[in-house]
């Protein structure tokens, strides 16, 4: 996250750093603590993307693109689902059978959701929108991204102003949570 240039470059950078993350994940033991703390990695990377997508991207896509409220609309229903399967994957123990099959859940639809992103949403992005838009726009997504809630809140609000207002107070509760949540694992790990 953070990786600059416009829009596109910023989400797509967003989109090949999650896919590493479940190229980890697979290849980590099932059950194991590390896949947990990938899991919750990838959790963290996916909400603060998607806030700042339903922040600044989907906006520009109904402002700017040719039916591009049925777009965002689909977008906002794909990161419902993930965010379900994120809350689902949080009360469960990584050593559950359930875990797993949560995991291939989370993985295809995320899959499914960035092919769409990136083969039929930012084309049309990129071709309606003007280039200083797309840099503007870029760099409000990197600002959201740094504030942003690092896990679920399915009640919190997906469209502009409210998610502005929330999502701020939201990413510090969920730091301090983090913060907590590092402290009490360091200390539980054996020396």
């Amino acid at each position: 996250m953070g990786h600059g240039g416009d829009v596109i470059k910023e989400l797509t950078a967003d989109h090949a750093e999650v896919a590493g993350l479940f190229d980890r994940i697979r290849s980590s033991r099932p059950g194991s603590r590390e896949r947990k703390e990938l899991v919750d990695e990838v959790t963290e990377r996916l909400v603060r993307h998607a806030v700042a997508e339903e922040q600044y991207l989907y906006p520009a896509v109904r402002e700017h693109v040719v039916d591009g409220e049925a777009l965002a609309e689909k977008e906002l229903r794909d990161h419902s689902r993930i965010a379900e399967t994120l809350n689902a994957l949080a009360g469960v123990d990584s050593g559950d059978p359930g875990f797993s099959e949560l995991l291939v859940v989370l993985v295809t639809g995320v899959t499914a959701h960035v092919r769409d992103e990136e083969e039929r949403l930012f084309p049309r992005l990129s071709a309606a929108c003007p280039r200083e838009v797309l840099r503007d726009l870029g760099d409000k997504v990197r600002r959201a991204e740094r504030i942003a809630p690092t896990r679920p809140h399915p009640a919190a609000p997906d469209r502009p102003p409210a998610i502005g207002a929330v999502s701020p107070w939201l990413g510090l509760v969920d730091k301090i949570r983090d913060k907590i949540r590092d402290f009490v694992t360091r200390r539980a790990k054996p020396r």
